[in-house]
């Protein structure tokens, strides 16, 4: 099974199969090992006969280019995956992959924002907009992404029955295909409700005209049916510069992290901030530990008698 082609396809298939790895992931599987590919078959070299050796000569190459010790990781990760899947299926009777030394990940911490300044952007949302109806969607996408801290494609791809009857909590559908509740605050519920009224009126303008009512909360005339993570990324960019704020600085992400951030400085517990991100593992929620150390600090430097100058 020479074709490197196919083994990235059958790869990916099985892992949207088993793993039930999300379509961002795959994608991303994909442009790794297709890199990969190409750079095997400029040297020579085939899926089923490539050795250890030569998967580090590639990792050096990426190293030789400039490419950022993240980008190096995750080419590794997702070479290793493809060798681990083809070593179970019998392609090969070796993994060539299993032994070799990552460049890791720089340790850094998250980039966040104040409190006064996701204010800020709260505020701008309700002005951002051409219409009332962009206006009120904005609005509802920034309360509801404050008070939940859901990633940006399950933000936006909302189905709109998850969110009807003035819910406490939402289901969501998360990475990896997992479901968890997340709680809504009082101003994302209030938001969500002026939202709804607005997608029922635009609903009953479809149904007249015998279309489709859509079923996203946040409905797109795009393939997907919803708006895509470059929409509200370019909004969410508008809103920045309404708040007078560096566009640069402001993310989905980035407001991913401060509602981790914003919860621990008032006392959550770390288990639960897990839970609510949708972490598999509470190691990738430690990084906010930092937020804990700083709050740590200050209490020494407060109350400890030999603090005092």
């Amino acid at each position: 099974m020479r074709d490197s082609a196919r083994w990235i396809s059958t790869f990916l298939q099985a892992a949207a199969a088993e793993a039930g790895a999300a379509r961002n992931t795959q994608l991303a599987y994909g442009r790794d090992l297709r890199d990969f590919a190409e750079w095997c078959g400029r040297k020579g070299h085939a899926f089923d006969t490539v050795t250890q050796d030569q998967i580090e000569a590639y990792l050096i190459d990426l190293d030789a280019q400039g490419l950022a010790k993240a980008t190096r990781a995750r080419r590794l990760a997702s070479i290793r995956q493809m060798f681990r899947f083809a070593y179970a299926e019998g392609w090969r009777d070796s993994d060539p992959a299993s032994r070799i030394a990552g460049p890791g990940k720089a340790a850094k911490l998250p980039q966040t924002l104040t409190t006064a300044e996701v204010e800020a952007l709260l505020a701008a949302a309700r002005r951002t907009g051409r219409t009332e109806a962009e206006r009120l969607r904005n609005t509802c996408l920034m309360e509801l992404l404050y008070a939940t801290g859901l990633r940006v494609t399950e933000l936006v791809s909302l189905p709109v029955n998850a969110v009807r009857g003035d819910p406490r909590m939402i289901l969501v559908n998360g990475k990896g295909g997992k479901d968890r509740m997340v709680p809504l605050s009082h101003p994302a519920r209030e938001a969500l409700t002026a939202w709804l009224a607005e997608w029922d009126r635009q609903a009953s303008a479809l149904r007249a005209q015998r279309k489709p009512e859509p079923k996203a909360l946040f409905p797109s005339r795009g393939k997907a049916g919803h708006l895509s993570r470059v929409g509200f990324f370019l909004a969410l960019k508008d809103m920045a510069i309404t708040a007078g704020l560096d566009p640069a600085r402001v993310s989905p992400h980035v407001l991913r992290h401060a509602f981790a951030t914003h919860l621990l400085q008032g006392g959550a517990d770390l288990r639960a901030i897990q839970t609510l991100l949708g972490h598999a593992d509470i190691g990738t929620t430690e990084i906010y530990t930092h937020v804990l150390e700083e709050r740590l600090k200050a209490l020494v430097l407060q109350h400890h008698p030999l603090s005092e100058p």
